[in-house]
């Protein structure tokens, strides 16, 4: 059965449901995204994923400042969706446009709920050093991420994961699970089970001094920040007042004082044991393997830059 559909997403993750709603027999009848934004030095005006994707495919695309307006209520309220799809939009949904749907809104996050609500689910997840991680189906009410959950599907996280990669899957995953929920709604088999607001935690959205390398921290907690904040903001430590960016690194068995740099490979010790620096980038130059870095540049066994 074909369902008119309303999108709101606005990054890279929300576009493969995008993709697949396309594909499938339901109709999109607009399409929300963030408004541009000014990006990088040279401040170009850049327009988000969502919306590029959905103006290559024709599609009716609205980026309005704010959706708290008669104008933007009153043009949701003519359209009549049967679903509004809510994948990382970005913004709250007011109050009244919550019955604007037949179906409601129903959202993916990027979380097991009640575990993570909010902005940066992911990258709190990878450095909280969690073990597993997944996505969640549910209603949108208008409390933040607090909805009826209908599905959830879990995967796991290792030392090696980081956000770019997680991200994909958990993308991929999460387009699926949606058109199986539009499914299970449109046939009434869905069941919405409501969370257990007493055990949620917020992941609260990434500031760039998070990203300062902490090495009195254990190697698994530094690890787990270059991981989680891969590829944005990144992981950082200064050195001679020059700032480096950590890109990738891995633990070792070794041990020296905190912030010292224990060979001539960029093994740098932490609290206990040590991270060996694998891909590093300088502040002004392009992200270099250790090798390839070590060429052209030097940080000397013995030196400590905590």
């Amino acid at each position: 059965m074909s369902q008119k559909i309303v999108f709101m997403g606005t990054p890279e993750f929300s576009v493969p449901t995008l993709k697949l709603l396309l594909k499938s027999e339901h109709r999109i009848l607009a399409v929300y995204s963030q408004p541009p934004t000014k990006a990088h030095r040279g401040q170009k005006i850049s327009s988000s994923s969502v919306e590029n994707f959905a103006k290559k495919k024709a599609l009716n695309v609205r980026t309005p400042l704010t959706l708290d307006s008669d104008e933007e209520y009153d043009f949701m309220k003519n359209l009549k969706p049967d679903i509004v799809v809510v994948i990382a939009y970005g913004k709250i949904i007011p109050k009244r446009f919550l019955n604007l749907a037949k179906y409601g809104f129903i959202n993916v996050h990027a979380s097991l709920l009640p575990k993570w609500r909010g902005a940066a689910p992911i990258q709190r997840s990878i450095m909280s050093l969690d073990s597993e991680t997944g996505i969640s189906v549910m209603k949108v009410v208008e409390e933040l991420d607090a909805g009826p959950v209908m599905y959830q599907a879990k995967i796991v996280i290792n030392e090696n994961t980081d956000t770019q990669t997680l991200t994909q899957v958990l993308s991929q995953l999460g387009a699926k699970a949606l058109l199986d929920s539009i499914s299970k709604i449109e046939n009434g088999k869905a069941k919405f089970k409501e969370q257990n607001h007493n055990q949620a935690t917020y992941a609260k959205k990434i500031s760039k001094a998070e990203g300062k390398i902490e090495w009195n921290e254990s190697a698994k907690k530094v690890l787990a920040k270059i991981n989680g904040l891969n590829p944005n903001p990144g992981a950082w430590f200064e050195y001679k007042n020059e700032r480096y960016k950590v890109w990738k690194a891995e633990i070792v068995n070794k041990s020296g004082k905190i912030g010292t740099i224990l060979n001539d490979q960029l093994i740098v010790s932490c609290k206990d044991q040590a991270v060996q620096i694998l891909e590093i980038q300088k502040e002004g130059k392009s992200r270099q393997t250790t090798e390839q870095f070590l060429l052209g540049n030097k940080i000397n066994q013995g030196e400590n830059i905590a």
